[in-house]
C-alpha cells in the first residue's frame, strides 16, 4: 500500500538556485564551516532538524493567540497542560531551548568530580558537563559502533557496564538517557532498556533523566520494533516509556515541531524548587522561561502533533526513501536508519582522508560545493579536544550528518541529496586530503572552528 504525507503544502519559500562557482567561493570564505554559511547560500539545508521545521496552521494560529503577560501567562498554563497530559510529569520549568534547560539542571545538581552517566552524551550535554568539571561518560551496547550490524535498538543503554561503573562507587550524580540517541545516527532505545536502566539506578539511589528531545519518534520505533508495544497508540507508549525516569529535558524544536522552546520536568517537587532558582538566573521567571507566550502556545500544540502515528511513518519513510538510495549504490551509512538523520560514514566514503584531516567535514564540504546541500560533521571534530591532555579526542567513528526538518522537503529534494552524493562517491579516490584547523574555541567548539584545506602532508597531527 502507498502512503502520503498526511498533511498539504499551504506556504512555499523561494530557494536561490546558486553556481558551483558561487558555492566555492561562499565556503571558502565561511572558513570551510557550515555554520557561517548563509541560510540564502545553501539550496537544501540539512545541518539540523533544530527549530528547522514547518509548523502547521494551528500552531500558527497560537501566535496571535499568545499570552505576553510577564508572568502568570495563560500560555504557559497551556504548555503546562501539555507536559503533564503527555508525559505525566507533575512539575515543569521552561527554557528557551533544550541546552538552556540543560543548564539549569546541571547548575542545580551537579558539582566539581560528578559523573554523569549517558548512552553517547550530545555535544551540549557533555560540554555542561565538562564546563563544571565534572565527568561525561557514554555507556552504549557495542553494536552502536557497527554501521552493518542490523539492531532495532542500538541506543541501548550497556546495563552490565552501567552496573559495572555503579558497583565501583564512582561519585555518579545522574544517569542521562538520551532517546533517540542523536551521535549515533538517531538510533532509539527500548523500554525494555529502559525499565532495566531504572531498575539498576533505584537500587544505587541514582535518579534518571531522559535527553526527551525526540521522544515521539523514540516511540515510533518502539511501536513498530518492539512487538510488546505494537498494538499501542504513540501516546499510550510515551506514557509507559516516561513510567522509568525521575526527570526529563526536552528541546521543543525537535519532535514537539516549534521554532524555539524546552522545558525541564521533575517527579520531586524539591528538585523543581531547586532548578527554580537557577531558572530566574539563567532563562527568566518559571513562567515563561525566556519565551514570548506566542511560543510556548505553539511548543503546546506541537506536543500533541507529534502523537500522529500517521505523521510520524510518513517521516520515517522518507528517511527510508534517501536510505534505499544510498544502499542500492553501496554508500557506507549507519544501518537501520534513525529517526531524524542519515549518518553518512565518511571514514568509509573517504578513506584516503586521515582521521584529523576531519573526512566528515571534508565530504560535507564537497557534497555542498557540489549540490548546494547542507550537513554537519559528526566525528572527531565537535569530539573536540581532552581537556586534561588538550590532544584531539578521535571518535569512534567519522560520519556526516543529514538531518531531514519535520514537513519541510520532498522526496525530489532528498533525491537531489542522493544523486549528489552518489555522484561523490564514483569520484572518491581523487578526494586525497583534508582540512586542518586554523582556529578553535576552548570548548564546543565545532561552531566557530576556521579551517583551510590541507597543503602539506606533514602537518601536526597531535
Amino acid at each position: 500500500m502507498a502512503y502520503s504525507e498526511p498533511f498539504r503544502i499551504k506556504t512555499v519559500e523561494k530557494i536561490y538556485q546558486s553556481t558551483e562557482e558561487e558555492r566555492r567561493k561562499w565556503i571558502e570564505e565561511s572558513h570551510f564551516n557550515m555554520f557561517y554559511l548563509r541560510s540564502d547560500q545553501v539550496a537544501i539545508d540539512l545541518l539540523s532538524d533544530s527549530g528547522t521545521g514547518a509548523m502547521s496552521c494551528e500552531q500558527w494560529a497560537e501566535l496571535m493567540l499568545g499570552d505576553e503577560a510577564y508572568a502568570g501567562s495563560a500560555s504557559y498554563f497551556k504548555l503546562e497542560k501539555a507536559v503533564k497530559d503527555v508525559f505525566g510529569m507533575p512539575y515543569f520549568l521552561p527554557a528557551h531551548q533544550g541546552r538552556g534547560a540543560e543548564n539549569v539542571l546541571f547548575a542545580t545538581i551537579l558539582q566539581k568530580g560528578d559523573m554523569v552517566v549517558n548512552n553517547v552524551h550530545f555535544d551540549s550535554t557533555k560540554a555542561h558537563i565538562e564546563y563544571r568539571n565534572a565527568i561525561a561518560k557514554n555507556c552504549v551496547i557495542a553494536e552502536s559502533k557497527m554501521d552493518d550490524v542490523y539492531h532495532p535498538f542500538k541506543g541501548n543503554v550497556d546495563t552490565e557496564e552501567l552496573e559495572r561503573i555503579l558497583k565501583a562507587k564512582e561519585s555518579v550524580k545522574l544517569i542521562f538517557v538520551t532517546i533517540t540517541c542523536n551521535n549515533i545516527g538517531g538510533q532509539p532505545v527500548s523500554i525494555g532498556n529502559m525499565r532495566e536502566v531504572y531498575k539498576i539506578a533505584h537500587k544505587f539511589n541514582i535518579p534518571v533523566c531522559y535527553d526527551a528531545a525526540r521522544f515521539a519518534e523514540n516511540a515510533y520505533f518502539i511501536k513498530t520494533r518492539e512487538s510488546e508495544f505494537s498494538d499501542h497508540s504513540i501516546r499510550e507508549i510515551l506514557q509507559e516509556m516516561f513510567r522509568y525516569c525521575d526527570l526529563m529535558v526536552v528541546s521543543c524544536k525537535k519532535d514537539a515541531l516549534a521554532n524555539t522552546g524546552g522545558f525541564l520536568a521533575f517527579r520531586s517537587e524539591e528538585l523543581y524548587e531547586q532548578a527554580k532558582v537557577y531558572e530566574s538566573f539563567f532563562e527568566g521567571l518559571h513562567s515563561y522561561g525566556g519565551l514570548s507566550g506566542r511560543d510556548m502556545g505553539a511548543m503546546s500544540v506541537g506536543i500533541y502533533e507529534s502523537l500522529d502515528f500517521d505523521f510520524l511513518r510518513s517521516r520515517n519513510r522518507q528517511l527510508e526513501f534517501l536510505a534505499g538510495k544510498l544502499e542500492q549504490n553501496g554508500i557506507p551509512f549507519m544501518k537501520p536508519v534513525g529517526g531524524h538523520a542519515i549518518f553518512i560514514n565518511a571514514g568509509k566514503f573517504l578513506p584516503k582522508v586521515p582521521v584529523l584531516e576531519f573526512p566528515g567535514q571534508t565530504l560535507a564540504v564537497e557534497l555542498y560545493i557540489r549540490s548546494g546541500v547542507r550537513g554537519l560533521e559528526f566525528g572527531s571534530l565537535p569530539s573536540g579536544r581532552d581537556p586534561k591532555t588538550g590532544l584531539n579526542r578521535i571518535a569512534d567513528a567519522e560520519y556526516l550528518r543529514l538531518c531531514v526538518p519535520r514537513r519541510t522537503y520532498t522526496d525530489n529534494h532528498l533525491n537531489v541529496v542522493a544523486e549528489s552524493l552518489i555522484s561523490l562517491y564514483k569520484e572518491r579516490d581523487s578526494i586525497k586530503t583534508g582540512l586542518e584547523i586554523v582556529y578553535e574555541a576552548p570548548i564546543m567548539r565545532y561552531p566557530t572552528v576556521r579551517l583551510k584545506r590541507v597543503e602539506d602532508k606533514k602537518i601536526n597531527r597531535i
